[in-house]
């Protein structure tokens, strides 16, 4: 307290930190690298007299020589300035303002050089007063680690480096900017978030900015559900999710926060329908693939499913009773960790409710399945339980055929299917007899009529 009072009242300077201005012999990067749209919007602020840059993640991938997914201006303009410099844009943002340029087909994000007073924090350390503009030190400096620390200037193709952000890149090292307890106490996230760009990216972590993690994990309880979730979901569409997992676990982020993940080390079948699935994902991301989170959430969370399921029928409740009620007990335990949005639930739910209509394969169900609006990811989903030996893999091969078959090749394969003895549907079960009771004559009359 008496250290934030004397900031307050005699302002003391901070020490400044003179950049390395680093030039394209010694870096390698091309203006030809940077997207269109980015160049074209840094033009034009440099052109109006303002200082713009390729910021972050952007200038670290083009030094891995990946390709960015984004790229991210910052600048010294402000939102308004940004705004009344282009036509087609818009400013968002209550607690930090930023704007979005649309160029084309193409959004480019624009950022305001941001400081603020990092002495104003929350019992917890979490920073209360971030919300003000800065100079490019600042922002450089409020950035989370050395290799996101980075803005590029097209125009002369120099890279301005703060923080040894070059030199960590290619000793592919991952470090925090500043005392990593406090950082990660200003902001319980970054710990999340420096095992996601570790895995993804195949950086080591530095052990200063390593070891504080696993004893401030707890931190993570008092971060919103909606925000786990987001983080959660750049960890497993990153294209390296089972990397990402298997980290979490190793640092000791996972318990508590995303013990749903928990089941991949288990030598288990639940284990390893979650990694296949994980690994899937991987593959389409890096494929450049459709993606559904309601499906990998589906996956995720099975075994949970399926556990309850199980012993609710070991319990002499019917199956789909049994099922729905499982998948009830499922959703409210995430619920209390993850706030999964409704539509993710939504899809989520419909691929569990398909897996035992998938069995009835008589009369006219497999065509009303095939019309299910889920049926190909309830499909996919059931191809998953067979690699790993949960269902039979002829049930698989049935439903492939069935799909893709004309109709006297589909009544075919519903007879075959018939003949040999397989899960009948409900149509091709013994019919009940009614039973009969007495008139007033003493005849048996049916009580159906």
């Amino acid at each position: 307290m008496i250290r934030k009072l004397l900031s307050r009242v005699f302002k003391f300077p901070s020490r400044r930190v003179r950049p390395r201005v680093i030039p394209f012999t010694q870096h390698g990067v091309r203006r030809e690298g940077i997207s269109p749209a980015a160049l074209k919007v840094i033009t034009r602020l440099q052109e109006s007299g303002f200082a713009a840059f390729v910021v972050g993640g952007a200038v670290r991938d083009l030094l891995l020589d990946q390709h960015p997914k984004d790229f991210d201006v910052a600048t010294n303009a402000t939102p308004e300035q940004v705004h009344h410099a282009f036509r087609r844009s818009r400013i968002i943002g209550r607690r930090f303002r930023i704007v979005h340029v649309m160029v084309g087909a193409e959004t480019v994000e624009v950022t305001t050089f941001r400081g603020g007073d990092d002495t104003v924090t929350d019992s917890e350390g979490r920073i209360l007063n971030d919300n003000v503009f800065g100079s490019q030190e600042e922002d450089a400096r409020r950035r989370d680690f050395t290799v996101n620390a980075l803005f590029y200037n097209p125009s002369d193709e120099t890279i301005i480096d703060y923080h040894h952000g070059v030199r960590d890149v290619h000793a592919r090292k991952l470090a925090m900017i500043g005392n990593p307890v406090q950082r990660y106490r200003e902001d319980p996230v970054r710990m999340l978030r420096a095992v996601r760009l570790a895995a993804k990216l195949g950086l080591r972590i530095d052990e200063p900015t390593r070891k504080p993690i696993a004893e401030l994990a707890p931190l993570l309880q008092n971060v919103p559900a909606a925000r786990l979730f987001d983080e959660m979901l750049k960890m497993l569409f990153s294209g390296h999710a089972y990397d990402c997992v298997q980290m979490l676990r190793q640092e000791g982020l996972h318990q508590g926060i995303f013990p749903l993940l928990d089941m991949i080390a288990e030598s288990s079948s639940g284990a390893s329908f979650v990694q296949l699935a994980l690994e899937n994902t991987d593959r389409r991301i890096r494929e450049d693939k459709p993606v559904s989170v309601g499906f990998l959430l589906a996956t995720l969370l099975w075994n949970q499913v399926q556990r309850e399921w199980t012993r609710r029928m070991d319990l002499g409740d019917k199956p789909i009773p049994a099922l729905f009620d499982a998948m009830a007990t499922a959703e409210r335990i995430q619920e209390e960790q993850l706030a999964i949005p409704r539509r993710f639930a939504t899809t989520m739910r419909e691929i569990w409710a398909l897996q035992p209509r998938f069995d009835s394969r008589d009369g006219s169900r497999p065509y009303r399945l095939l019309e299910q609006p889920r049926f190909r990811a309830g499909y996919d989903f059931l191809a998953l339980r067979a690699a790993v030996g949960e269902v039979p893999q002829e049930l698989v091969d049935w439903w492939t055929d069935f799909q893709d078959g004309d109709e006297a090749e589909r009544q075919a394969l519903i007879a075959a299917a018939r003949d040999s003895g397989g899960p009948r549907s409900g149509a091709a079960k013994k019919r009940r007899r009614r039973k009969k009771k007495p008139n007033g004559n003493g005849q048996p009359v049916d009580s159906g009529e």
